[in-house]
């Protein structure tokens, strides 16, 4: 009998022919397994349970991690801290110096531990995508510290990468006694990293769909049901010590304005287009990092760079959280939107094509958001009423939907981080289907497939 097409395969082709190194070519997507309806059998349930367990015990581990630095460098050491406040009023000397740091940190920790642990897979997405679900626990512990250590002092990454990867290391480790299959194994991991995620952010609708869409590639019944599961047992165990409230609080609920859709309707395009020339950028230093002796240097030398940017920005600071957060409550004019949507995309890239280990979600999210802003505020002097705000959400869900190319997860994550936005959701699905839609067919990589690093093969 003859084969069907593959799962991987696009249809139709994207219009951007020349593929990156992650890429298996033009018509493949990586993020589907295709293991089809996995066996949800008993072993398997009691693997979820205790995978979503030990990865909110792992988050809470790796928060307090962060959030001890960030204490030490700023003197914003709880969950709840102002971030961006407290380097803003730090002292010029006192805002570099912790950068600096995170520059020797990150050089000499990861040339180190590349070295100590060479061949030991690290990476969710290859161990999901291609491999067995095997993850190393030394390489993947090493690397989920410095990258909390690194961003605690100021380094333009996200957070979440390294509860994802140990999510998925506990995932990993649980499949082995168990005996399940490589499927189960898979499934297992993507449960752990996106109960990873929901733990430290504090979304489980999200964590799960997190799971289903962005790293299973499909969302059906196999698939949620285990992600829903270990998504909000790791929030409820990271309750333990991480807020129960929003990542995001005070945000207003935004009222439905009839120019949103409007500004929906012709945003879309453009912040498309934005995610995918953030993606490629990705791509590009994620394929040109340093090698040799230049691993050494070049985190001090990209983050010596940002430092100096944080001296008149003090917002590219960190994963972007108090960026997001001013934007979502309209604090901004359209010439401060305008030059943090162009900078901390390339601050961002800046710090990870230095060999540095970080996340991408709020990064991703903190752009849109400016993004969102500027078009809004642009938009507001032709059509006035509906409050820059609100454009920032939806820009925010947009420009994460069309970067992970995971829009229903996006929505989630911006409704769960800022107990908003419910009211203004039509246009937001409305902005983030075209921007998600756009980017698919013109590229369709994501920030996560776009940094894979060799030709995939099948399993």
């Amino acid at each position: 009998m003859a084969e069907g097409p593959s799962e991987r395969r696009r249809e139709p082709p994207p219009l951007l022919r020349k593929r990156i190194a992650s890429g298996r070519g033009a018509m493949e997507q990586p993020n589907a397994t295709g293991d089809g309806d996995v066996p949800l059998t008993v072993r398997f349930w009691c693997a979820v349970v205790l995978t979503g367990i030990a990865a909110g015990l792992v988050g809470v581990a790796l928060m307090l991690v962060l959030f001890t630095v960030q204490g030490l460098a700023f003197g914003a050491g709880t969950p709840t801290s102002d971030v961006e406040a407290a380097v803003a009023a730090a002292d010029p000397l006192h805002r570099v110096l912790p950068l600096l740091a995170a520059g020797v940190i990150a050089g000499v920790g990861w040339y180190v531990l590349r070295r100590a642990t060479a061949g030991q897979a690290s990476e969710v997405d290859d161990a999901i995508w291609r491999g067995d679900g095997t993850l190393s626990v030394a390489r993947s512990t090493g690397t989920s510290v410095l990258s909390e250590i690194v961003v605690g002092l100021g380094a333009s990454l996200g957070r979440e990468a390294a509860p994802k990867l140990m999510g998925g290391v506990c995932g990993s480790i649980l499949a082995r006694p168990l005996g399940l299959s490589p499927a189960q194994r898979r499934l297992l991991v993507a449960c752990g990293a996106g109960a990873g995620v929901a733990a430290v952010y504090n979304v489980p609708l999200a964590g799960a769909l997190f799971t289903a869409e962005v790293l299973c590639g499909t969302v059906r019944l196999p698939v949620i049901l285990p992600a829903l599961a270990s998504s909000a047992t790791a929030t409820l165990v990271g309750w333990i010590y991480l807020p129960t409230g929003p990542v995001y609080p005070d945000i207003p609920s935004y009222p439905f304005h009839l120019s949103e859709i409007g500004w929906a309707l012709l945003a879309g395009p453009v912040i498309g287009l934005a995610a995918v020339g953030f993606v490629r950028l990705v791509a590009w230093v994620s394929h040109h990092r340093p090698r040799g002796r230049w691993e050494l240097v070049a985190p001090l030398g990209a983050f010596a760079v940002l430092a100096a940017l944080g001296l008149l920005w003090p917002q590219l600071y960190g994963n972007g959280q108090g960026m997001a957060r001013d934007a979502f409550l309209g604090i901004g004019g359209l010439g401060l939107f305008a030059i943090l949507m162009v900078l901390k995309p390339l601050v961002t890239t800046l710090c990870l094509g230095s060999g540095a280990a970080g996340g991408l979600l709020t990064p991703t999210l903190s752009t849109g958001a400016v993004l969102g802003g500027f078009l809004g505020s642009a938009w507001a002097l032709l059509w006035p009423g509906a409050p820059v705000g609100a454009f920032a959400m939806m820009g925010a869900a947009a420009m994460l939907g069309a970067g992970m190319q995971a829009p229903l997860a996006a929505l989630a994550l911006v409704l769960e981080l800022t107990h908003s936005g419910f009211e203004i959701m039509v246009p937001a699905a409305v902005v983030t289907l075209i921007a998600t839609t756009v980017a698919r067919r013109v590229d369709g990589y994501s920030i996560y497939s776009a940094r894979l690093s060799e030709v995939p093969s099948p399993h």
